[in-house]
């Protein structure tokens, strides 16, 4: 198990060009890129961030742990979160995660927060709504 998980991260380590521009890392292809992510981009900030249509924007599952630690309930505490799994092909053409994420008692009680791990170099520095975030 070892040899194959050590395997796959030079595989993925291998697939990322240091020059690469922000927003186009494509692990399996079929992601947009330059013009038309960009305008997806644009389009999507009309809408809710964290939602189907505006999902956040992290670089792989480490990034979206790390966007999800950073938020806070009403109360300021930290809200718990579970993945729930993939979901679909988003606004950017990536297949998007959402989580569940919880912090009952306070507000936002219980929301699902969708999110596309497919942005080298990404981070998020806005809360999805009805939470704050801590800076990075």
């Amino acid at each position: 198990m070892r040899k194959i998980l050590s395997v796959l991260v030079a595989t993925v380590l291998l697939m990322i060009s240091p020059g690469q521009a922000h927003g186009q890392y494509d692990l399996f292809g079929g992601s947009l890129k330059g013009k038309k992510l960009r305008k997806a981009i644009q389009a999507a900030n009309s809408q809710p961030l964290g939602t189907e249509a505006n999902p956040v924007r992290a670089f792989m599952p480490q990034g979206q742990h790390d966007y999800l630690l950073r938020l806070r309930c009403e109360d300021n505490s930290q809200p718990k979160f579970e993945r729930r799994g993939s979901v679909g092909r988003g606004p950017f053409g990536r297949i998007m995660d959402v989580y569940a994420v919880d912090c009952d008692p306070a507000a936002p009680r219980s929301v699902d927060i969708y999110m596309d791990m497919y942005h080298a170099g990404y981070v998020e520095k806005r809360p999805v709504p009805g939470f704050a975030i801590l800076p990075n």
